[in-house]
């Protein structure tokens, strides 16, 4: 498992982490070519709970995913960690359950509890003196300091972009490793973003659809000065749409046929799995 910082290091352009909710998907992205895969909170809540992103999903619940998603790939592992689920004490037992079960780097958040997705309304932050106390809480207690620490702050949204600035500021002398400006409104305040932090810390870019944040590409996002680039919420879109139209068409015609040529077929779909794989490794252990 290469470690984020030298993906991020030896990247020509910028990393591109689409999200993922389980060992599914996490292996898809990997056969399409991904290095680096994003366990989004947001597509957590959407799939196992069928519920948005109301900080409803638990630590316990995210270890779980992390430990499946690890036992089936090796690419790197952002983890969406909220807000580290309570104080700084929580942060630290986050931190090494998340590690433990293989997160590459975990991503914690300013807002209070519960949290809510950053490009919806009415959200609320802690001061930053908590929120730099959990970052060295996360800090002090990573097993490895390849464990990246990702500090998000949604100032933005509720302060201004001069007051998110001046936190992300103050996270980055707590020890943060990236930062994470949520939800810049325009290319300009983008721009102000890669201005003040781009030459000393790597900078993550989040493009959600429909959001706030005008929508761009990884390479015009690397131009102006970000280094990563997450599409949390992309994957959990695009399979609404297709379950949606999968169950109206067995809904109307009792059958699968009409809707067969958008599926994979029965061989294919094994072959993504690794059914050829693990039946050569069980013959190599059966008896003789």
């Amino acid at each position: 498992m290469t470690p984020l910082a030298m993906l991020i290091d030896q990247a020509e352009g910028a990393v591109v982490a689409p999200g993922v909710y389980d060992p599914f998907t996490a292996n898809l992205a990997t056969q399409a070519g991904f290095d680096c895969l994003y366990l989004s909170g947001a597509s957590l809540a959407y799939t196992q709970l069928g519920r948005p992103d109301l900080g409803l999903v638990t630590m316990t619940e995210v270890a779980d995913s992390i430990a499946a998603i690890r036992d089936r790939v090796d690419a790197a592992l952002i983890v969406d960690a909220d807000t580290g689920y309570g104080n700084a004490l929580n942060v630290q037992r986050t931190m090494r359950m998340f590690e433990r079960s293989g997160a590459s780097a975990i991503q914690l958040e300013d807002q209070t509890f519960p949290k809510r997705c950053g490009h919806l309304s009415g959200k609320s932050l802690i001061s930053a003196d908590e929120m730099v106390g959990k970052i060295q809480a996360a800090a002090d207690a990573r097993y490895s300091e390849a464990t990246q620490i990702i500090a998000r702050t949604d100032g933005i949204a509720v302060e201004g972009i001069t007051a998110a600035l001046e936190r992300a500021e103050r996270y980055l002398e707590a020890g943060a490793d990236v930062l994470f400006i949520e939800a810049p409104q325009s290319l300009e305040q983008q721009r102000m973003i890669t201005e003040h932090f781009g030459q000393r810390v790597p900078l993550l870019a989040n493009m959600v659809e429909g959001g706030r944040t005008p929508a761009a590409s990884a390479d015009e996002l690397a131009e102006i000065g970000f280094k990563l680039v997450i599409f949390p919420g992309g994957l959990a879109r695009a399979v609404s749409r297709q379950v949606i139209a999968y169950f109206e068409s067995l809904k109307a015609h009792g059958t699968t046929e009409p809707f067969r040529d958008r599926m994979a077929g029965f061989d294919e779909l094994n072959r993504a799995v690794g059914l050829p794989e693990m039946l050569e490794t069980a013959e190599r252990y059966a008896v003789n």
